[in-house]
């Protein structure tokens, strides 16, 4: 089948559909958020857009290979903050990627930074990260 045909191809074309779901860095970043910060992303008063990213890639992992993400918080501002995040292959030493993360904390009703600021539980779940994680428990998500 030419490459242009494919274009047209429905579910109903393929007998197995598995439902999966795709991970990103800033689902880490999210996992954190929700559980750390009060923040529930599609609702919340204020949510995050994502503002820059960039990765470097230095080595790969390869299927089924289990990948743990590292977060901290490099830079932290009135209503954005910059992760870092890196890539690591369970049991393996050495870093595989390492993504900066930017996002902006805006008010939902308008678009915009809030002029005060990101929420105050918001800003302290993110100072925990800045100031290296004390108190923090991580939990394993697969």
């Amino acid at each position: 089948m030419a490459a242009i045909d494919k274009k047209t191809r429905r579910r109903e074309d393929y007998p197995y559909i598995l439902d999966y779901r795709t991970r990103w860095f800033d689902s880490a970043v999210n996992a954190y958020l929700m559980e750390y910060c009060s923040l529930y992303p599609p609702n919340s008063p204020q949510h995050p857009l994502v503002a820059h990213t960039s990765t470097n890639y230095y080595s790969s992992i390869a299927y089924p290979s289990v990948a743990e993400v590292g977060v901290r918080v490099a830079k932290l501002g009135k209503s954005s903050v910059t992760f870092e995040l890196a890539l690591f292959e369970k049991g393996v030493e050495g870093v595989k990627a390492v993504c900066d993360f930017v996002h902006v904390f805006v008010e939902r009703s308008t678009g915009r930074p809030a002029k005060t600021g990101m929420a105050p539980e918001l800003r302290k779940g993110l100072e925990q990260l800045y100031n290296g994680g004390e108190g923090l428990k991580s939990k394993s998500k697969l």
